[in-house]
C-alpha cells in the first residue's frame, strides 16, 4: 500500500468496527469486535482501545496486502465528553504501533453525520439506545441532547422503552394513562411487573434494557394502541426539537435520520416526518447515505486525498499529527 492507506474505526456501545482501505480503491478489508471499549475515571480507555485495535488493524493489513497506514479516523461514542485521554495518547500510540502520521478523533455524532449526509450543511438525528442531533453550516458544529438516559436522550430507544414500561405499570396499578396492551407485552418480556424494579435497577446496562422494550412500544402503536402511539408522537416531537436546535437557519439544509431506532418503521417515521415538517418547513428530508463507519471512511478518504473540508472542533472533530499537534485547528465549540 502507498501513502494513501487508511484506517477507519467506529467504536460504540456494541463494540468496534474497523476498516482498512486506500484512497481511490475504497475499503479493502473489515473486521468487528463485540467487546465495547471500557470507560473509567479517565474517560474512554486508550489502552483498552489499542489492545483491540492494533491486532485487528495488522490482520486487516495482511488480508488486504497492505503495509502502511498513514491516516486513521477514530469515531467513538462519548468522545465529546469522555475523550480527553484518547486525544492525549492516541496520536503517538498509533504512530508508534501502526505508522499513522495523521489522526482524526471524532465524536460518533460527527461520523454519523458524515455517513448520513457527507460534507454538506444540515442536521442529522442519530437515534438508537440514546439520541443526539448534530448540525453544521460547514463553519462549526452544533449538538443537541446526547446527555444520557438520566438527563436527556429524549425520544431515543431508552426513553421510549421507559415510557412504555411506565404505561404498563400505570395499567397494573389502575392509574390513568395506562395501557393494557403494553402491560401484557411487558409481562411477556420481563415477567410479573411487581418484580421489574428489582430486575432493572441494579443493572449496569439499564439504558440497553429499557431500549429493548422500544420495539414493543412500536408494535403496540402499529396495532392501534393509543397510549403507545402517543409515546411515539412525543418522541417525534423531541427529535424535531433537537433537529431544529442544530439545523442551519439559512438556505435549504438537508435533514437525515440514522440509527437502529428508525427500523421501527412507520409507527415512528410518520410522526417524525410530520413533526420535522412543522418545525423545519424549509429543510429537505433526505435518506441517510450510510452509517457512522461510512462516515469514518469518508473522513479518512478526504484526509488522504486533500479534500477534507469539515470544520474542526476541540471535542467533536480534531485532526492531529503523531506529536499531538493540530493539523486542522479546532473552531470554537457551539452546543
Amino acid at each position: 500500500m502507498t501513502e494513501s492507506g487508511y484506517l477507519a474505526v467506529d467504536s460504540g456501545g456494541s463494540g468496534l468496527r474497523v476498516v482498512v482501505g486506500e484512497a481511490g480503491r475504497g475499503p479493502l478489508a473489515r473486521a468487528a469486535s463485540d467487546v465495547p471499549v471500557r470507560t473509567g475515571t479517565r474517560g474512554i480507555d486508550p489502552g483498552h482501545l489499542m489492545e483491540q485495535l492494533v491486532p485487528m488493524a495488522r490482520a486487516l493489513c495482511a488480508e488486504a496486502g497492505a503495509g502502511r497506514l498513514r491516516t486513521a479516523v477514530v469515531g467513538a461514542a462519548g468522545m465529546a465528553g469522555l475523550g480527553d485521554a484518547l486525544r492525549a495518547e492516541l496520536p503517538d500510540a498509533l504512530a508508534r504501533e501502526l505508522g499513522v502520521r495523521r489522526l482524526a478523533l471524532a465524536a460518533d455524532a460527527v461520523t454519523a453525520y458524515v455517513g448520513a449526509l457527507g460534507a454538506r450543511p444540515g442536521a442529522v438525528i442519530a437515534a438508537g439506545t440514546g439520541l443526539v442531533a448534530t448540525g453544521t453550516d460547514l463553519t462549526g458544529w452544533r449538538r443537541a441532547d446526547g446527555w444520557g438516559h438520566l438527563l436527556g436522550d429524549c425520544g431515543g430507544g431508552a426513553w421510549i422503552g421507559r415510557a412504555g414500561l411506565e404505561a404498563a405499570l400505570r395499567a397494573h396499578d389502575g392509574r390513568e394513562g395506562g395501557s393494557a396492551r403494553l402491560r401484557a407485552s411487558a409481562e411477556e418480556v420481563f415477567g410479573p411487573l411487581t418484580g421489574l424494579p428489582g430486575r432493572l435497577y441494579p443493572r449496569t446496562d439499564r439504558p440497553a434494557v429499557l431500549a429493548s422494550f422500544a420495539p414493543r412500544v412500536g408494535e403496540c402503536a402499529a396495532g392501534g394502541d393509543p397510549v403507545a402511539a402517543d409515546i411515539l408522537r412525543a418522541a417525534a416531537r423531541h427529535m424535531a426539537d433537537s433537529a431544529a436546535a442544530v439545523c442551519p437557519a439559512r438556505g435549504e439544509p438537508a435533514v437525515g435520520l440514522t440509527g437502529g431506532l428508525f427500523r421501527m418503521g412507520d409507527a415512528l417515521l410518520v410522526p417524525v416526518e410530520e413533526e420535522l415538517a412543522r418545525r423545519l418547513p424549509g429543510a429537505r428530508r433526505v435518506v441517510a447515505e450510510g452509517d457512522p463507519l461510512t462516515g469514518a471512511v469518508r473522513i479518512a478518504e478526504d484526509l488522504t486525498t486533500g479534500a477534507f473540508s469539515l470544520p474542526g472542533d476541540p471535542t467533536m472533530l480534531r485532526v492531529t499529527g503523531p506529536a499531538g499537534g493540530d493539523v486542522a485547528r479546532a473552531a470554537d465549540t457551539r452546543t
